[in-house]
């Protein structure tokens, strides 16, 4: 299905590249998301005409983001789990887990947002954790997992 991106979309484009894409991920997923539309005549059309004011709201949010990035640069999340004599944690530490600290540290960040390149933490210690608070804002924060004094 050609479709026609209303911002950008990680690996597949910019704002108003017309792209090919499976028929399933644009019905689902980019049209009801509101990140495109099908590019028909009038669509892009109606784009062009839209066109500046879309640019215009992409660098505000880029802007935003990239406030927000400068704000999380070299933040410390501190997370407390319950953890065994040798420093496994009973359970892991999660991108939720992380997203939650977060917030409680001021900042509006979705846990869809935190990467965790290696998967869920599952021990006590320091470790570097990725925030997208944009697709081109990508920040590294510290996430210090402690033992809980339970």
């Amino acid at each position: 299905m050609q479709i026609i991106l209303l911002e950008k979309v990680a690996n597949l484009g910019n704002l108003g590249d017309v792209v090919k894409v499976k028929d399933g991920y644009a019905r689902n997923f980019l049209i009801p998301t509101r990140q495109a539309r099908r590019a028909t005549a009038t669509a892009i059309a109606e784009f062009e005409a839209k066109r500046a004011e879309l640019e215009k709201a992409a660098a505000e949010k880029l802007a935003a983001a990239q406030a927000v990035g400068e704000a999380l640069a070299g933040k410390t999340v501190r997370i407390s789990q319950k953890a065994g004599v040798d420093g496994r944690l009973f359970g892991s530490v999660t991108n939720a887990d992380v997203a939650e600290g977060l917030v409680k540290l001021g900042f509006s960040i979705a846990k869809a947002q935190v990467r965790m390149p290696n998967g869920p933490l599952k021990a006590v210690g320091e470790f570097t954790v990725a925030v997208a608070a944009h697709t081109d804002v990508v920040v590294e924060i510290s996430v210090q997992v402690v033992r809980d004094a339970e």
